[in-house]
């Protein structure tokens, strides 16, 4: 009975994500469509495409694993700062420019963004190949999560599991494109915060209520980590300069993403970003930091966890091991929601980038609009199954953890192009060479990181502290390199920023005048 309970609900969900990408169908019959979704996608929609692509396996099961077991109960501050930082900040600063400018340059991707804001072709094919090489391992790293869920509630092979959910996926994304993709992620963000919310109250509830586990967590001693008695639900825990490392990766990261910066491409109107910003910091704050509080609870759970053993990825499928029957479904649910938003939107944007900023017009001069939705299309499948023989291979020979795959994605991709992108959005004076080394800079800072990790100085051999490393440091890097090189075209500069002067008509609603 009780499986059957959890398969139903399975079907009922797989079902109706089905049903909206072949419901998304006329959606995406061109490129505009397939890829934007017309850039008429409205507040909430974008909200939630933005949250559920910020959320993931990675987080519920990783990072929540990982540093709610290594910080305690101050784990929560990467959530908190994933609602304030990388959403409501993000969405502040970049939105309703990041909107204009890549309408005025009538760019869909973000190496399409920089080919036309610094005249450079060159720096759009070196974009392109960026996001290729490193979104596939973390494509490949959202499958891992639902590994040890899957196990735990069906006792099915990861193997499996993950080709069904990567199938599944490619259903929906290659039939709706976009606008299925921000439908389903709607319906799966709805998901995932009444899950996160009634998880954690059984959880709780488990172990005595909220006063009782945090009181249990502040009698737990780990000389390893801390003499300290308490530190586990302190207010910074036990290492507040590596939690810094985290909170910005994993806030501060969004804002060079590709994957999150193109929901901004799509959005309908101002006040679609103005409603978006505020839902969508409130969505983080539900989610994103009930993970992380959720995960700060692990330690009570220690007599049967083992770290050495299974790794930080098996803390929280040993926390939800007792939950009933519906609950570990809706857990299932939500890790599966989690996952397959953030993987369509991925592979939706690795995708188009290939299609329409490498292979046209570089590897094929004239490719029409049909021939590049079928070039998309096929490319999504490639992508995935790319992701899902890089996620078995890993899953069996047990190469790394979630985070660490995150970590140098994210920091690569975030630390390359958070500074050409915020800074060309602003400012006039940013130099195609500047550019340049921002994007150097961090791949290799990056890839040094995995392949020679003992000669980095022991805080940044966490591949978490060196890529906020990267994206802090491009930060210095592009207006330093821009004052010292040659300056960009005036003329053509002055026509790109042109964009933020047009007149608007607004109602006396949305302002009072004089």
């Amino acid at each position: 009975m009780d499986l059957f309970i959890k398969f139903s609900m399975l079907v009922v969900f797989f079902g109706i994500m089905i049903g909206v990408g072949i419901y998304c169908r006329k959606n995406a019959t061109d490129v505009n469509g397939f890829v934007l979704g017309g850039r008429s996608v409205g507040p909430w929609l974008t909200a939630f495409a933005y949250g559920t692509s910020y959320f993931s396996a990675v987080v519920f099961v990783g990072y929540a694993g990982q540093f709610g077991w290594k910080y305690g109960i101050a784990a929560t501050w990467a959530g908190i700062g994933n609602a304030l930082l990388g959403s409501l900040l993000a969405w502040a600063v970049l939105g309703r420019r990041t909107r204009v400018m890549t309408q005025h340059l009538d760019s869909a991707t973000m190496p399409q963004f920089f080919e036309g804001r610094f005249g450079s072709k060159a720096l759009k094919l070196a974009a392109s190949a960026i996001i290729f090489v490193f979104l596939i391992p973390y494509t490949a790293s959202l499958y891992n999560g639902l590994s040890r869920l899957f196990g735990m509630a069906f006792d099915i092979d990861y193997s499996v599991c993950v080709i069904v959910m990567a199938v599944l996926t490619a259903v929906y994304v290659i039939a709706g494109g976009y606008m299925a993709t921000a439908i389903n992620d709607f319906i799966q963000g709805i998901i995932m915060i009444v899950g996160i919310i009634a998880v954690i109250a059984a959880v709780l509830k488990g172990q005595g209520g909220f006063m009782a586990a945090l009181d249990g967590l502040g009698k737990i001693i780990d000389p390893a980590v801390s003499e300290t008695p308490g530190v586990f639900n302190s207010f910074f825990g036990p290492d507040p300069l590596n939690l810094l490392g985290v909170v910005i990766l994993t806030s501060l990261g969004t804002w060079g993403l590709p994957q999150m910066v193109q929901k901004f491409y799509a959005i309908k109107s101002e006040k679609a970003i103005d409603k978006g910003m505020i839902i969508s910091t409130i969505f983080a704050a539900v989610v994103a930091g009930g993970c992380y509080f959720l995960g700060g609870f692990g330690r009570l759970f220690s007599d049967r966890i083992d770290i050495a053993a299974n790794g930080y990825d098996s803390v929280i499928p040993t926390m939800l091991s007792d939950l009933p029957t519906v609950l570990i479904a809706v857990v299932v649910i939500l890790v599966l929601s989690a996952s397959m938003s953030t993987l369509s939107s991925l592979v939706l944007a690795s995708s188009s980038t290939l299609t329409l900023d490498f292979i046209k017009g570089s590897v094929v001069k004239n490719l029409s609009e049909k021939k590049q939705l079928l070039v998309m299309r096929l490319l999504i499948v490639v992508f995935i199954m790319i992701s899902v023989i890089l996620a078995i291979v890993q899953y069996k020979s047990n190469v790394t953890f979630i985070a660490q795959l995150m970590g140098v994605s994210w920091g690569a991709l975030a630390g390359a192009f958070l500074a050409p992108f915020l800074y060309g959005l602003y400012w006039k004076r940013v130099s195609k060479a500047s550019v340049w080394v921002s994007f150097i800079f961090s791949t290799v800072i990056m890839l040094a990181n995995v392949v020679a990790k003992p000669f980095f100085p022991a805080v940044l051999q966490s591949p978490i502290n060196a890529g906020a490393f990267c994206m802090i440091t491009g930060l210095v890097i592009v207006p330093a390199v821009s004052l010292f090189t040659k300056a960009p075209d005036k003329k053509l500069v002055d026509e790109i920023f042109s964009c933020y002067d047009k007149t608007v008509t607004v109602s006396v609603k949305d302002s009072i005048g004089d």
